[in-house]
């Protein structure tokens, strides 16, 4: 039994408020239990310098932080250089939201989301995919009915959750306390239609079996169909 009571393959509370901010093109305020993100998503008139400016494309980018008391121990504001980890987590997060994009419907353009944890109880990568994805399409949709697209770039909806082995069990939207103790731990990320565009799942210990592995995906899936109703 979870300490939380719930299943193996349920859910913590999930909300999602939109335009949670005044400033930001698009916003949501993501809460995953006692895990709270706030994702912004804005625009420029502009492309990477690195990009080849005859590509006919936009780009889109991804920024993520944990805020000093987001934590159990106060964690150091990342100034002037980001960990790898940070790193890491940008790149997901970013790697995941274009995939659900058509860059060339944004040509000459860059999407920029910003995921900062406001409270983190595990999860927080996961659900600043899905808060991404949410303030993306408030932006986009801002952006057609302004003119400043003629196409939807959207293709289709992505989600994401985590996932894990902890005593033996498969579970979903691990809490702090299985992440920290799960045997196996998983991050993915799916498409609507159930494409895969991120599946990441490390034994942090003994390997485990293909059965698990497709008992996550399946989890995971069946979590993602929920998440992607909620939008």
């Amino acid at each position: 039994m979870r300490q939380d009571k719930r299943k193996n393959d349920e859910l913590r509370n999930i909300k999602f408020t939109k335009n949670y901010t005044k400033n930001a093109q698009g916003s949501v305020l993501v809460e995953f239990g006692d895990t709270k993100v706030l994702v912004c998503a804005n625009w420029e008139d502009a492309i990477p310098k690195w990009m080849d400016k005859d590509s006919k494309k936009g780009w889109l980018s991804a920024e993520y932080s944990l805020l000093p008391s987001s934590t159990q121990t106060r964690c150091q504001r990342e100034r002037t250089k980001i960990s790898g980890r940070t790193q890491e987590i940008q790149r997901l997060i970013g790697r995941s939201l274009r995939a659900c994009l058509d860059l060339e419907k944004i040509q000459d353009k860059t999407f920029i989301i910003d995921a900062d944890v406001i409270q983190a109880d595990g999860g927080t990568r996961t659900a600043s995919i899905c808060g991404g994805f949410v303030a993306l399409k408030i932006m986009v949709d801002k952006l057609l009915k302004e003119n400043i697209l003629q196409q939807n770039p959207i293709i289709e909806p992505i989600g994401a959750i985590s996932a894990g082995i902890v005593d033996g069990e498969v579970m979903v939207d691990l809490c702090y306390t299985e992440d920290s103790n799960a045997q196996v731990d998983s991050n993915i990320v799916l498409t609507q239609s159930g494409k895969i565009i991120e599946f990441q799942t490390t034994a942090e210990g003994e390997p485990f079996e293909k059965e698990k592995m497709d008992k996550i995906y399946n989890l995971a899936k069946n979590s993602i169909d929920k998440i992607i109703k909620m939008y």
